[in-house]
């Protein structure tokens, strides 16, 4: 499996020459799911769920499918019936050749007076790659690699420390990172390597590795 690490929370992998990608937001780049065979999306929020890179990926490619909560199937499953899948906590289905498992329901916490959203995360062949989305879901399997949200309104480096721990990974790389600043990326390097239990890893946008 290839991993490629797009702009925040979206990333690509690949594999048998077909491509899954999960959440092209607004904050990625704008050919983010382009070549996808496959999407998936953890929530409706802007930099994790874009209308309109989904649709350039689903117009360029006729044979690309979408995996999504319903409140983002509900945005998008018009312009491509048939093409749109609604999941939730506990599912389980095969895109682009990739075997997946849904787990979670609510995003974090941001705020006691903001509401909840739904959220899911994606659980990627046998536990492979898992990515959480905005929320910090300990799967009930074990996990090789953890795409691991580092900086957002939502939680503080203690709490991403202890995720790590929970979920027990063999390495944990970072998403959900535009909002970390170069300044402090080796602060939140040396902690959670040095505390989280796991190797800690960090690619560019645009950088790839294999898994």
């Amino acid at each position: 499996m290839r991993f490629t690490k797009k702009t925040h929370a979206c990333v690509r992998l690949e594999k048998d020459g077909r491509a899954l990608v999960v959440d092209p937001g607004g904050f990625s780049e704008e050919d983010a799911a382009v070549g996808a065979d496959a999407i998936l999306v953890t929530h409706e929020h802007p930099d994790h769920f874009s209308e309109a890179r989904l649709r350039t990926a689903m117009e360029i490619n006729p044979a690309a499918e979408i995996w999504t909560l319903k409140s983002v199937a509900e945005k998008i499953s018009a312009a491509f019936p048939g093409r749109v899948h609604t999941v939730g906590h506990g599912d389980t289905f095969t895109a682009a050749g990739f075997d997946v498992q849904v787990h979670g329901e609510l995003h974090a916490v941001i705020h006691p007076d903001i509401p909840r959203i739904t959220n899911v995360g994606y659980l990627v062949d046998g536990g492979r790659v898992f990515h959480p989305g905005d929320a910090l879901t300990v799967p009930d399997h074990p996990v090789e690699t953890l795409m691991l949200p580092v900086m957002a309104p939502w939680n503080k480096i203690s709490e991403v420390i202890e995720y790590v721990r929970e979920v027990k990974p063999q390495r944990a790389y970072d998403i959900h990172d535009a909002l970390l600043t170069d300044l402090a990326r080796p602060i939140y390097d040396n902690q959670i390597g040095a505390l989280g239990g796991a190797e800690h890893l960090r690619l560019a946008p645009g950088q790839s590795t294999a898994l």
